[in-house]
C-alpha cells in the first residue's frame, strides 16, 4: 500500500530472507492498518505527488479490496499492485 500511495517513490521489495552464517542480522518491520468501517477509506496516489509529469500509476482502492485482492492471488511470486496500474500490467 505504501508503493501505491507514494505512487511508486516508495518501491515495495519481495520479502526474502538469506542467513548470512556470519555477522549479525537486522530486520526491520513496517505495519500498516486501517478500521474496517461501513465507510471504507479510500486509498490512492498522494495528490502531492501526482502531476502532468508524474500521472498517477495506480488506480484507487480500499484496505478491504485491496485484501481481498491479495489472498486471491495467492503466494505465486507476482506483486498483488499489478492489479491496480492503470496501464495494466505491461507497463
Amino acid at each position: 500500500m505504501l508503493q501505491l500511495i507514494s505512487n511508486d517513490v516508495f518501491i515495495s521489495v519481495e520479502h526474502r530472507v538469506v542467513a548470512k552464517s556470519v555477522g549479525p542480522r537486522v530486520s526491520i518491520a513496517s505495519l500498516f492498518g486501517t478500521r474496517i468501517s461501513p465507510h471504507p477509506k479510500i486509498y490512492g496516489p498522494t495528490k502531492e505527488l501526482v502531476s502532468e509529469d508524474n500521472p498517477p500509476i495506480y488506480k484507487e482502492t480500499t484496505m478491504q479490496n485491496y485484501g481481498a485482492r491479495y489472498f486471491e492471488k495467492g503466494l505465486d511470486g507476482s506483486s498483488t499492485l499489478l492489479q491496480f496500474k492503470l496501464c495494466g500490467s505491461s507497463c
